[in-house]
């Protein structure tokens, strides 16, 4: 409930900056101490719904974890029958609703099964005028073109040989999904998403392909295999570095502070919420007990803790202000989202300021 009303509340005054007072969508950033999938997908879900460019970025989200890496990879393993790689009838139904605009989950799943066959361990896509009448009425003729585009496209890209993953990737990206009716059109994420990939494979390539390439092995299935399995394949240029889009940005505090640019207008989610003060808790990589300013014989205890966190909101707090041209929003709520009451300490800063102002 929490998150739906934040949903509306960010989604609407987003929308009155950009539409009565001339804020430029790159000029408008929402923070919070840790943005969850379920707070990131709901305000940019609305956002879209009211064509806003939006972009977000999370460090700690791996590719594996984005949909449109799921939606590249399951198309690769469908034009490289050479991998043995046999995508399920569900994945391909995730994949062509991340595919193909305007293409909900039920008809993509209908679409999917129906099209997608597996003979003799080798995956295959039918044409779409195969399909009864009835059938296609239901999934479209309009999505039912943009599909059969997609599928031509895969089966020249198999009869012309098979090229290095993340050529197929760029080319596949360039060519189909980022043109107008598909899903990769005019979305920002969606584009990062697929630059971070193809620069991971391509270092990929160049790290161990060698190597894998005198064992006799498929760099693009090892790779992809890897990326299964959770192994991280490579790392790529951060996306708080491009800020050419002009897009609203959505990122936990500390990634946009780290980021160094200044906005004009900047929502403050969870407000409450005790991390935005709290620190990660890695015992065995403890910045302060190991840093060489530490003495070997203190002992780090709750005072060392709760003045560190002070340190920590100070700074966090001055360093946002200063990145803040013109107004800040504040995401206020008396519970959480597992109904616990909040009481953070940068709630509570804010109200002995509004307590102090009232008394002037």
């Amino acid at each position: 409930m929490l998150i739906v009303v934040w949903n509306f509340w960010v989604s609407n005054n987003i929308e009155h900056l950009i539409n009565y007072e001339g804020v430029s969508p790159k000029d408008i950033v929402v923070l919070a101490p840790f943005l969850s999938d379920s707070l990131r997908f709901s305000i940019v879900n609305r956002l879209e719904n009211k064509h806003i460019p939006v972009k977000t970025h999370r460090p700690s989200r791996s590719l594996l974890e984005e949909p449109s890496t799921f939606c590249l990879l399951t198309l690769a393993s469908i034009a490289h029958l050479a991998w043995g790689s046999v995508p399920t009838k569900f994945d391909v139904a995730q994949c062509l609703m991340q595919a193909i605009d305007g293409l909900d989950l039920i008809r993509s799943k209908i679409l999917a099964d129906i099209v997608y066959r597996v003979r003799e361990g080798i995956p295959t896509l039918s044409p779409f005028d195969q399909i009864i009448p009835s059938a296609q009425k239901r999934i479209s003729y309009l999505l039912g073109e943009k599909y059969d585009y997609l599928r031509l496209w895969l089966e020249e890209y198999k009869q012309s040989g098979p090229e290095e993953l993340d050529y197929f990737i760029s080319r596949l990206f360039g060519e189909v999904l980022s043109q107008p009716g598909y899903g990769f059109y005019l979305n920002f994420d969606k584009g990062q998403v697929t630059a971070n990939l193809v620069d991971s494979i391509r270092k990929f390539r160049r790290v161990v392909g060698e190597n894998l390439i005198e064992a006799g092995t498929d760099l693009g299935k090892e790779y992809i295999e890897m990326v299964r399995d959770g192994v991280i394949a490579a790392q790529y240029i951060p996306s708080w570095q491009s800020r050419q889009e002009n897009a609203v940005f959505i990122a936990p505090a500390y990634t946009f502070l780290i980021s160094n640019f200044p906005v004009e207008v900047q929502f403050w989610l969870d407000v409450g919420n005790r991390s935005w003060s709290e620190r990660l808790y890695q015992p065995i990589t403890h910045p302060y007990v190991l840093s060489r300013n530490w003495s070997a014989n203190k002992i780090w205890t709750d005072t060392e803790e709760v003045e560190t966190g002070e340190q920590v909101l100070n700074a966090l707090v001055f360093g946002l202000l200063r990145r803040c041209r013109k107004k800040i929003f504040l995401g206020l709520s008396m519970y959480n989202e597992q109904g616990y009451e909040q009481r953070g300490p940068l709630l509570q800063a804010f109200h002995r300021i509004l307590q102090t102002l009232s008394t002037d």
